[in-house]
């Protein structure tokens, strides 16, 4: 019998409980055990915090077993959703969260919106009715996606973001103060330059539909420093 590293969580049941916060992180374990209390909270799944050991112990790689656990979990998600990852007229959007037993503000990565691209964008705009929010909601991914796993960040604490070096030129560009006035024109032509700005400083094109979904994935939870890796887990809503 398989290991088991991917516990799912949704629909009024859960694979863990709130007496596993080494395994689930803290966050891992309470969604379990609001899910298990039937509280509706959103379907997802936690990588355990065995996976970021053995990523580092095999060199930062994960086995087919943990990958074939993570498809199975995201199909978890989709059944108990229903929506499904990248329809082009309801699109599934994930968030990736680092977690780890004990609270660590500030030092745990996210993504969020994983799911959206130049296509499915169109399909939340289609469903939410409201275009600047879509856009929004996906300039976000770009930025995130960015800066966690593209590492696409500053350097030190002195240097500047340089997506917020980007937004900022368009603020003034445009005579705003305000990242509220930006248009839903203005917030596609972010993505755009974030996307061109990824390319240049990178050398790596942003990933469409299919690309950043396991990279982001299996990218957040090996983050930050090494006290951090050892106690850190994922969870996937």
């Amino acid at each position: 019998m398989s290991d088991k590293y991917v516990y799912t969580f949704g629909d009024g049941k859960a694979e863990g409980n709130a007496t596993m916060k080494l395994l689930l992180g803290g966050k891992g374990a309470n969604l379990a055990e609001m899910s298990n209390l039937g509280v509706p909270v959103p379907a997802g799944l936690t990588i355990s915090t065995d996976i970021c050991t053995k990523y580092y112990e095999t060199g930062g790689n994960y086995s087919d077993e943990v990958i074939k656990q993570v498809e199975e979990g995201v199909a978890h998600i989709e059944k108990v959703m229903g929506k499904k990852f990248g329809d082009p007229t309801d699109p599934l959007l994930l968030s990736v969260r680092s977690g780890a037993p004990a609270s660590m503000p500030g030092m745990m990565d996210t993504v969020l919106n994983l799911g959206l691209n130049d296509v499915t964008v169109q399909g939340l705009i289609n469903k939410t009715g409201n275009e600047r929010f879509s856009w929004d909601s996906y300039r976000r991914f770009v930025q995130m996606y960015g800066d966690v796993v593209l590492e696409m960040k500053p350097e030190s604490k002195e240097e500047e973001d340089p997506f917020e070096i980007i937004i900022q030129d368009l603020k003034e560009e445009k005579g705003i103060e305000l990242d509220t006035d930006l248009t839903a024109e203005d917030l596609k032509k972010l993505v755009g330059l974030f996307k061109d700005a990824i390319k240049k400083n990178t050398g790596k094109d942003f990933p469409e539909q299919g690309g950043h979904y396991p990279m982001a994935v299996y990218h957040v939870n090996p983050s930050g420093d090494q006290e951090k890796r050892e106690q850190e887990g994922e969870e996937i809503e």
